[in-house]
């Protein structure tokens, strides 16, 4: 099965990869920025979210194969690949496995090593949902707000709302599949993993997702990297402060 994707702009190809329990309409504002600067920019849905397909199985192997039968069936090679945490961790298992494919490797706010387990509290909301009740989105962001009060993360989670039918809410990403295999998304990359291009880390100075210990393990494996800082932002560092992002992002594609 083929990953959904939009499509924006023509030139060299450019894919973003969203984050967990992210979409690829997170991404529409920046994509189209960067379609202007002569990019053929591909917003991915990744398994299990968005428009692509549902299933029980979700890891890092698979959607690297997810992205590699998208990349055979749009005959893109060369192209730059942009990844927001799990989209992150994604697009770090890709290049290291095909680096023959990937020109330039931005990833933003998050690094190569493990992560805890730490979404319970945002799976437990949005598993409370029951929209045999919930009617409107007002009623689930009353329903959410029980366990998130902040209210950015609450609209991110709540984009995943859609109307299956009139009258009936429903979520775009798999929610039973995501929680059923949630340690997988903060699996560490492999020991072994090395990607010898240029790469570009980009954290966010509010988040602590990229420590300055964790260089040491990132020049290990990646060696050509690089490691910016967005001020004002912590780890939705695109959505918080997007014009800086965007311009630490074109600088770093026009070396």
């Amino acid at each position: 099965m083929l990953l959904h994707s939009q499509i924006l702009g023509e030139g060299k190809p450019f894919i973003i990869l969203h984050g967990f329990l992210g979409m690829s309409d997170n991404w529409k504002t920046l994509g189209k920025q960067f379609a202007t600067e002569g990019y053929q920019v591909h917003l991915v849905d990744q398994r299990n979210h968005g428009h692509s397909f549902r299933s029980d199985d979700f890891s890092y192997d698979l959607i690297v194969e997810d992205l590699h039968a998208y990349c055979e069936h749009h005959q893109l090679e060369d192209f730059v690949l942009l990844g927001h945490s799990m989209g992150g961790k994604a697009a770090m298992n890709f290049a290291t496995l095909y680096p023959e494919l990937v020109d330039k490797l931005i990833i933003a706010d998050i690094g190569p090593k493990y992560y805890p387990q730490h979404h319970q509290h945002i799976l437990k909301a949005l598993s409370s949902l029951d929209f045999s009740e919930i009617k409107s989105r007002k009623q689930a962001d009353d329903a959410v707000q029980k366990f998130i009060s902040h209210l950015p993360t609450r609209l991110f989670l709540l984009k995943n709302l859609y109307w299956v039918e009139r009258g009936q809410l429903g979520m775009r990403i798999n929610l039973n599949a995501l929680i059923e295999n949630v340690e997988e998304v903060g699996k560490a990359l492999d020991i072994e993993a090395y990607f010898g291009g240029d790469v570009e880390f980009i954290r966010g100075a509010d988040s602590n997702y990229i420590e300055d210990i964790d260089e040491l393990m990132i020049k290990k494996q990646f060696p050509n990297a690089e490691i910016r800082t967005v001020p004002d932002a912590g780890h939705w560092l695109h959505a918080e402060n997007p014009k800086v992002f965007y311009r630490v992002v074109m600088e770093f594609l026009q070396q």
